[in-house]
């Protein structure tokens, strides 16, 4: 598998950072867009802490095996590949025996700095955050201090990561996960007005 070194910084304004990306000199690869994704899990995924992920992210569709080791820097474990189709390959997994369990939109704008991605992300009723991906820690933390963010504050793991910190009371085992469908406009879930 290969290992993410990745950090998220949450409650950022997206304004403010793409003024600062652009001082830096990073460069736009693709601007806001809407995303869809479902999610498939197993008693197996979550005793490992892992999950499968069909994505369409505008420009090209993957199905990704992620599976959370330990909430670092480097925790995080992917296997990725390129599929054709959104709809078929959940077909695919369901026949498979491997049903989604969530339907989820999200808005995602992708910048590059170097080898560094910046990903701007917004998720249904949460707060927008951004996500810095690299080769090594050293990169995420220089790109991180360039954009004048507080290393203190940095938060590893899922998105769920960024909802516990949103949402303060919600349990160890509420996600996003369970609800049938994720998107924005629909009301706020119970669990996550606790």
């Amino acid at each position: 598998m290969n290992t993410e070194i990745e950090v998220k910084f949450v409650n950022i304004n997206h304004d403010d950072i793409r003024d600062r990306l652009k001082l830096i000199g990073a460069k736009l690869e693709q601007p806001m867009r809407l995303m869809q994704r479902v999610t498939i899990d197993s008693s197996e995924m979550r005793s490992k802490n892992a999950f499968l992920r069909v994505r369409n992210q505008g420009d090209k569709i993957t199905l990704t095996y992620k599976q959370f080791d330990e909430l670092s820097i480097s925790g995080a474990k992917e296997i990725e590949i390129i599929v054709n189709n959104f709809d078929e390959t959940i077909k695919l997994l369901a026949a498979a025996g491997l049903p989604h369990g969530s339907f989820q939109e999200t808005k995602r704008e992708t910048w590059k700095l170097g080898s560094t991605e910046i990903v701007l992300d917004i998720w249904p009723w949460l707060h927008p955050y951004i996500e810095i991906e690299g080769q090594s820690e050293h990169e995420v933390k220089s790109v991180a201090s360039l954009l004048n963010l507080d290393w203190s504050e940095a938060v590893f793991g899922d998105v769920m990561e960024a909802y516990r910190i949103q949402y303060p009371n919600i349990g160890a085992d509420d996600t996003v996960g369970k609800i049938a469908e994720v998107k924005f406009g629909h009301p706020l879930p119970d669990f996550l007005k606790k």
